[in-house]
């Protein structure tokens, strides 16, 4: 059987889960949005194989921001802000999967917003979002706009002049307890688990998948991940590809 036959016989595989189940959870990073034109961080035109005067991990860290604000936000209006992206396939099959009674939440480790614009309603953010910033004295909030059209530098709050900081988990920061604890009981109460477009190298993110004990777990991703010797269904082909052809 050649590739293109094995695709086809596994999305039907998947449409049968889906037409089976009705408590579906997708876990999703960087390769959801790849097809939306928002580079991912480990592939081989990720961010992490371009130069720059420091390792992204480094300006993305907390520690970095802290003494360097300056040179954080150069690399983060230049790299990690992308706001003409517009939802994909994938971000619009799983709003629809939700509208329709099927899928009961959506885990992402993205910070672009994309589900939600697609019309995904139950969507848990482990890292953030960029369309949401906040003055680190006051809390006053800002948005993506202001952040990057109004100000240039370190963005200051304007009621209080203090620095503000996108509300994105960096390196050497904690998760959101309560986010973390609702993508917790999402993925105990799922039938099926999706996981999509990640390559699960990332915690402790990537652990919360330990809490799925559903019926199916299927992994869609291009490259191989850590759980692929678990998955009941592995597709390895792009997602919003695949996810545009499921019916609902």
């Amino acid at each position: 059987m050649d590739e293109g036959n094995v695709l086809e016989q596994k999305i039907r595989e998947l449409q049968t889960i889906v037409d089976t189940h009705s408590r579906i959870v997708f876990f999703g990073g960087a390769g959801v949005s790849t097809e939306s034109g928002i580079p991912d961080f480990r592939s081989v035109d990720g961010l992490y194989n371009q130069q720059y005067d420091y390792p992204p991990e480094t300006i993305l860290s907390h520690s970095f921001y802290l003494r360097n604000r300056e040179e954080f936000y150069r690399f983060y209006r230049a790299k990690m802000l992308c706001p003409d992206a517009k939802p994909n396939a994938a971000h619009l099959k799983l709003a629809e999967l939700e509208a329709k009674g099927k899928l009961i939440a959506v885990v992402t480790q993205n910070i672009d917003g994309l589900h939600q614009a697609a019309g995904s309603k139950r969507v848990y953010e482990l890292h953030g979002s960029v369309l949401r910033n906040y003055c680190e004295r006051c809390h006053a909030f800002y948005d993506l706009d202001y952040v990057m059209n109004r100000t240039t530098g370190v963005p200051t709050c304007e009621a209080c002049g203090a620095p503000i900081k996108p509300d994105v988990v960096l390196y050497e920061e904690g998760l959101d307890n309560d986010t973390i604890s609702g993508a917790v009981d999402a993925i105990a109460k799922a039938d099926v688990l999706i996981i999509g477009g990640t390559s699960l190298a990332v915690y402790p993110a990537a652990g919360l998948i330990d809490y799925f004990r559903g019926d199916k777990l299927v992994v869609l991703n291009m490259s191989p991940t850590g759980r692929d010797s678990y998955a009941d269904l592995l597709i390895s082909a792009p997602i919003g590809k695949v996810l545009a052809q499921i019916t609902v």
